[in-house]
C-alpha cells in the first residue's frame, strides 16, 4: 500500500491528485504544519532525513521530491495511463521539460517573493525595519518581480499554443505544473493579464481527480 505522507498546504496535495488520476489505492498520513515557522514538523524526519513533503513510502521504497515521486508512481503503477506520453516524440520532450521546469525554474521566483514580502514582517528591533523593508522592496523590484513576469508570460504564451503543457492530452507534468500556478493564482498575479494560465487553474480544479483528492487532502490554502 501507498503511504503519502501529507503536509498540509503543500506539494504534496499534487501528489494525491495523480494517485486519484491513476486510479491507485494509498493511503494518506496527515502532518500539521508548525503554527509560527509554518514548517512541517520534525517527525516528517522519521520518514526521509530531509524531513520535507511530499514523500511517499511504497512498501520498503522511499520516495521524496514531487517529480521523482511523479516518475515512480507513472512508471510503476501507470505506464499505460496515458498520463505520460511516448519517449522520442514532441509530447516527450515537452512532458520532460515541463516536469522538470515547474520546481527549477517557476517556483523559485515565487519562493522569493514570498520570502522578501514577509520579511519585514519579522520579529526585529524597530530601528532595523525600516532598513530591511528599504532592502526587500528593492529587490522585489529590481529582480524577483521582473523575473516573475518573465516566467509567467513565458507560461501564457506556452499555453496558447496548445491545450495543456505538453499538447493536446493531459499529462503528469500538467499535475506538476499546477502547483506553482495555483501558488501564482494565490498572489494574484494571473487573471485577465494572463487568461490562459487562469484558465489551466479553473480547468484543473474541475477534473474529478482533484475533487477527490482536495477531500482526502482536506483545506488546500496557499500562502502565497
Amino acid at each position: 500500500m501507498i503511504i503519502v505522507h501529507h503536509l498540509e498546504n503543500s506539494r504534496s496535495q499534487r501528489i494525491l491528485w495523480l494517485l486519484e488520476e491513476l486510479g491507485v489505492q494509498y493511503r494518506v498520513k496527515r502532518y500539521a504544519r508548525d503554527p509560527e515557522t509554518k514548517l512541517a514538523p520534525a517527525t516528517l524526519r522519521k520518514v526521509h532525513p530531509l524531513g520535507k513533503s511530499p514523500v511517499i513510502t511504497d512498501g520498503d521504497v522511499t520516495v521524496a521530491e514531487s517529480g521523482a515521486i511523479i516518475e515512480y508512481l507513472v512508471d510503476m503503477h501507470g505506464p499505460d495511463s496515458g498520463l505520460r506520453p511516448s519517449h522520442g516524440t514532441e509530447e516527450g520532450r515537452q512532458y520532460t521539460y515541463w516536469l522538470h521546469y515547474a520546481e527549477g525554474s517557476a517556483m523559485p521566483p515565487l519562493l522569493l517573493s514570498l520570502i522578501f514580502r514577509k520579511m519585514p514582517d519579522a520579529p526585529m528591533p524597530f530601528f532595523v525595519r525600516p532598513v530591511v523593508r528599504g532592502i526587500a522592496d528593492k529587490v522585489q523590484q529590481s529582480f524577483v518581480k521582473p523575473q516573475l513576469a518573465l516566467h509567467l508570460d513565458f507560461m501564457e504564451a506556452e499555453l496558447g499554443q496548445r491545450t495543456w503543457f505538453t499538447g493536446e492530452a493531459f499529462t503528469a507534468a500538467d499535475i506538476q505544473m499546477s502547483f506553482p500556478l495555483e501558488a501564482a493564482a494565490a498572489g494574484g498575479l494571473l487573471g485577465a493579464e494572463r487568461p490562459k494560465l487562469q484558465d489551466f487553474v479553473e480547468r484543473i480544479a474541475e477534473r474529478p481527480a482533484y475533487q477527490r483528492a482536495l477531500k482526502k487532502g482536506g483545506p488546500y490554502t496557499l500562502g502565497f
